[in-house]
């Protein structure tokens, strides 16, 4: 029986080519996380190289563990290096005409005078506990390019919502 054979293209393959919208932290982030996994390389090259010794490789589940990690550790290089470059830094704060846009924290409130405040972000650095909204969230998609004092109405699953922008930072 034959297995069929894994094309080294094909492995490398990045679903999506578009933009990536990172905050300076979030750049930041990435570049500390390339350099983290570029100095464990030769401890997991030495660690694949030291359990290749102890014999077939067929039958060493040590060997495969660690190149398994090798393999994954040259995947997270190749896709944070492929994220880096098509990173585009978003601006944070106010734009000079108020609207709200990317890196925008904005103040809202519902009809039950329920105060919320959001920033938004690309989707690599969403985190809706900490107040961190997507662009391409319903939410943030319905906020981009509104000012304070307008209104905005998003459906949700029980029915249309409605805020107040209160503020724009």
């Amino acid at each position: 029986m034959q297995f069929p054979k894994r094309r080294l293209s094909d492995a490398l393959k990045i679903r999506d080519d578009g933009p990536i919208y990172l905050t300076p932290e979030g750049i930041k982030r990435l570049k500390e996380k390339l350099i983290r996994l570029k100095q464990e390389l030769p401890d997991l090259i030495a660690e694949a190289k030291r359990t290749a010794a102890y014999g077939d490789r067929s039958d060493n589940a040590e060997y495969k563990e660690a190149k398994s990690i090798l393999r994954r550790t040259h995947r997270q290089i190749l896709g944070t290096e492929d994220q880096l470059k098509r990173a585009i830094e978003i601006t944070l704060g106010r734009n000079a005409t108020g609207t709200i846009k990317l890196g925008s924290t904005v103040i809202l409130e519902s009809k039950e005078r329920v105060r919320k405040t959001f920033q938004i972000v690309g989707p690599y650095e969403t985190n809706p506990e900490r107040g961190r909204i997507s662009h391409q969230s319903p939410l943030g998609a319905a906020l981009i390019d509104h000012t304070k004092g307008e209104k905005i109405t998003i459906q949700t699953m029980n029915g249309p919502k409605e805020f107040l922008v209160i503020e724009v930072h």
